[in-house]
């Protein structure tokens, strides 16, 4: 495993669709340890492929982070359902300093394959939701901060708002 570098806002790729994964083959399961880890060192609670330089449709997220810290794989997603609505403050790894206020569904049923090809259905609600819509987000090309409303600027250790 690796830390990889994450890419930061301004990088074309961030803004680019991701491809869909065609296998899952030892190539695709050390991107997703190495995704992994560079979450885990970040201190993220999710990270998509294009995060780290890779145009894949691939996104890791511990959608509840209060009972486990082992991330869940996602391969190829796509978002069945979405209902009801629900206002947060959300940040990126790749846009470090900034948070902003996203409007997001409260309840999404998502299929998607995980590291194993097994395609699988899930529902996520609240935080949970909100995680999973965001990185899902990164494979489309699009940031939180296109949907933001009140962005600002935090430093670094999120101890203090400084103006934009």
């Amino acid at each position: 495993m690796a830390l990889r570098n994450i890419v930061e806002d301004g990088d074309e790729i961030l803004r680019k669709r991701a491809r869909e994964v065609v296998e899952i083959d030892d190539r695709i399961r050390t991107l997703v340890e190495d995704m992994a880890e560079t979450m885990a060192a970040s201190h993220g609670v999710g990270i998509a492929a294009p995060q780290v330089g890779m145009l894949k449709r691939i996104f890791l997220a511990v959608p509840d982070s209060e009972i486990d810290d082992v991330p869940m794989v996602f391969i190829n997603p796509q978002i069945l359902k979405q209902e009801g609505s629900q206002w947060g403050e959300e940040g990126c790894l790749s846009v470090p300093g900034m948070l902003g206020t996203v409007e997001r569904p409260a309840l999404i049923q998502l299929k998607a394959l995980d590291i194993n090809g097994d395609e699988k259905i899930y529902e996520f609600k609240d935080f949970a939701a909100v995680v999973i819509c965001h990185e899902n987000d990164h494979l489309n090309g699009v940031l939180y901060t296109d949907k933001a409303e009140n962005l600002h600027q935090v430093s670094l250790d999120g101890s203090e708002e400084l103006p934009v």
